[in-house]
């Protein structure tokens, strides 16, 4: 078995979330909660299929995002994982739930803007994800001026009332 650590090419500003499902129908069942869950929401999302014609399924509603979804799924080559990039101004914390409930959704392996790797391993002709490297690791333990900023933060962008 060889281990490949696979970075996530992306805009920095851009978020997505990474899965794992279980049939070929995800991508339908991904579209239409993404788009029941925002109205004109903005994505790309791609899906490996790990039988049959062993193809990269696809969807979405921006080119840019569409792109960015097959790219990375082909880097991955992870059977029956999916990935799903977000437009601009649009954030896994409006949709997760939704994509957490479509039938074929297994797991979540991130949710994210940050920096990410994915670790798989690979046998034969089959992968899979083994998990995630998302962003960096703690520099200490936030002090009361860091809650207050937290605080601040998250209701500047209305998060919080």
């Amino acid at each position: 078995m060889e281990i490949h650590l696979v970075p996530i090419e992306k805009p920095e500003a851009i978020n997505f979330i990474l899965g794992q499902s279980h049939f070929i129908k995800t991508v339908e069942d991904l579209h239409e909660a993404l788009v029941s869950s925002v109205p004109g929401i903005q994505f790309g999302l791609a899906f490996c299929e790990a039988s049959g014609k062993r193809l990269i399924r696809w969807s979405g509603t921006n080119q840019e995002m569409i792109a960015l979804a097959q790219k990375n799924a082909r880097a991955i080559g992870a059977g029956h994982s999916f990935i799903l990039f977000l437009g601009e101004g649009f954030y896994p914390l409006n949709v997760l739930k939704a994509v957490q409930n479509v039938p074929e959704v297994c797991r979540i392996f991130c949710a994210t803007a940050n920096p990410t790797s994915v670790i798989v391993a690979q046998e034969g002709e089959g992968r899979g994800i083994l998990g995630v490297i998302d962003g960096f690791s703690p520099l200490g333990i936030e002090g009361e001026e860091d809650i207050a900023w937290r605080k601040g933060f998250l209701r500047a962008i209305g998060y919080k009332a």
